[in-house]
């Protein structure tokens, strides 16, 4: 299992590169995510790095005093079906939940079932579905973050 970090805040330069280039090979669009990372609130990186290279990550920022927005999350495609995501999801929750939030909020899409099923496995109820402004099948997710 790979070693895992987090960040309340952007990472380090090493760290959000290769991030970036993680990111750009499975959604094609890093320019937009280095732009939009900087401009939301109390964003969260949990990152799994493995022989000093980022191989799985999970992004998440504030959508109000007591929501959280899980935004973006990949891992890479040789480093799949061994955990890394759940536990990517785990401590993101946990430090949410730490951290106060009472409700933690998602968003996927059809094409993206691996992610759909893992939401689903660790909490998350669908809410909503719609069709994006770009023609696009989006599943709107919440889980709350009870204490037990």
């Amino acid at each position: 299992m790979p070693n895992v970090h987090y960040f309340w805040g952007l990472p380090d330069e090493q760290t959000m590169d290769g991030i970036l280039h993680l990111h750009n090979q499975i959604f094609a669009n890093s320019d937009e995510l280095s732009k939009k990372v900087r401009l939301r609130p109390n964003i969260l990186f949990i990152v799994a790095i493995e022989e000093n290279k980022v191989v799985g990550y999970k992004i998440g920022y504030s959508l109000s005093v007591d929501r959280y927005y899980s935004w973006y999350g990949a891992v890479h495609e040789e480093h799949r079906g061994k955990g890394i995501a759940s536990k990517l999801m785990e401590l993101q929750h946990r430090l949410v939940k730490e951290a106060r939030y009472k409700t933690i909020e998602t968003k996927t899409r059809n094409k993206w079932r691996n992610m759909l099923i893992l939401n689903i496995k660790h909490g998350f109820d669908i809410t909503n579905t719609f069709t994006d402004d770009d023609g696009i099948h989006r599943i709107e997710l919440e889980k709350k973050l009870l204490d037990h």
